[in-house]
């Protein structure tokens, strides 16, 4: 069979790549085309695009980069159309791939969507589309799937959330960066979002002197890039393709929105979520975003299990304070770490993600 995968992020290309792998092991004649990164394509998919020249953040971001989106889209299709694949697997990446969608099912295309646009938080109106137009839906994180049922009468499938499985299977290549207890930093994986939040991050490891801040470098960017940054801060230094090390050996960590939230709890690192966008666009965003929270791991367990650090409230004395009640205050880190192993069991309800996923597709390429 053949398949077009498309993923649009750096964590897409993480899940896409398990994805692949399975697909491989259930279908031994597999010929797959992608849209993603370095993982996926050596997972044994042929590379069409790379998620770097595909990421833009914030609605200003998509904005000032609509032609390039826009001529992406238009190569898409003529690519997906000279491939001529049994089915579309479409992960995450909701504004480029609910486009894909839209324009494949008239054409008889068999569409999946593996992890879910994150309706519930905003643009709901995209679900009567998305009915129409993708034939299997597949979910990661627990709540999804009764949304779908209750609220818009639509059977998808949850499959559990892929992290688990790849965390679990971990086994770290490094034992230690540092002599000193590690602040691990995340910043994000885009350029544009690293040059607003990173310096305000690395202006706390100065209140902070006994610990070595390490910043995880974002797959793909140059090292030079986060030198600009580190350069100044004696007990900063940087890490790259080794965050799992890195979250496997810190004793807190400064992290962005995103799945990267959800990954530091499942290493069971005590964090503090910090976010800043650019002012056009957090002001849009707060006007349609209808959620309690930013971070993964407070909306899935559905209460503030860790600090969120938003917009203004992203300051060096606000994360300095949230940082050191998770270094320091003991009754406040055995609360979070409690609340992260029940976050673990209830995600790993879910079984082999990919696999579970793989299954389903399979599935739908025999209906």
């Amino acid at each position: 069979m053949k398949y077009y995968i498309i993923a649009g992020e750096a964590s897409g290309d993480l899940h896409g790549s398990n994805l692949i792998k399975q697909i491989h092991l259930q279908d031994k004649q597999a010929d797959i085309r992608c849209w993603g990164g370095d993982k996926m394509e050596a997972a044994g998919a042929t590379l069409v695009k790379h998620y770097r020249q595909l990421a833009f953040m914030g609605f200003a971001e998509v904005l000032m980069n609509l032609r390039t989106i826009l001529n992406n889209l238009s190569f898409c299709k003529k690519d997906i159309a000279a491939f001529k694949p049994d089915v579309i697997v479409l992960v995450d990446y909701p504004g480029f791939n609910l486009r894909i969608a839209k324009w494949a099912k008239p054409l008889g295309y068999k569409v999946a969507y593996y992890i879910s646009p994150q309706v519930w938080a905003w643009k709901e109106n995209r679900v009567k589309m998305m009915k129409q137009c993708i034939d299997l839906m597949m979910v990661i994180l627990p709540f999804e799937k009764d949304y779908y049922k209750n609220k818009w009468q639509w059977h998808v499938e949850y499959v559990g959330h892929p992290l688990v499985q790849t965390i679990q299977e971990f086994q770290p290549c490094i034992a230690s960066f540092s002599e000193k207890q590690i602040v691990a930093v995340l910043p994000g994986s885009r350029k544009q979002e690293i040059n607003v939040k990173l310096p305000v991050m690395l202006e706390v490891s100065k209140r902070f002197p006994q610990y070595q801040f390490i910043v995880a470098m974002a797959p793909g960017t140059d090292e030079s890039f986060y030198q600009q940054f580190v350069s100044r801060y004696p007990n900063v230094s940087c890490v790259g393709g080794l965050t799992y090390e890195l979250l496997k050996t810190a004793t807190a960590a400064l992290v962005t929105s995103g799945t990267a939230t959800l990954e530091t709890a499942l290493f069971g690192v005590p964090q503090v979520v910090c976010y800043k966008g650019s002012p056009i666009s957090y002001a849009i965003a707060k006007r349609l975003i209808t959620i309690k929270y930013i971070s993964l791991v407070n909306l899935i367990m559905d209460k503030p299990v860790v600090t969120e650090l938003i917009q203004h409230d992203m300051n060096v004395e606000a994360i300095s304070k949230e940082l050191d009640a998770i270094l320091n205050d003991k009754s406040n880190i055995h609360r979070i770490k409690k609340d992260y192993e029940e976050l673990f069991a209830l995600l790993a309800a879910g079984g082999d993600a990919s696999a579970t996923a793989a299954g389903h597709i399979s599935k739908l390429l025999l209906a």
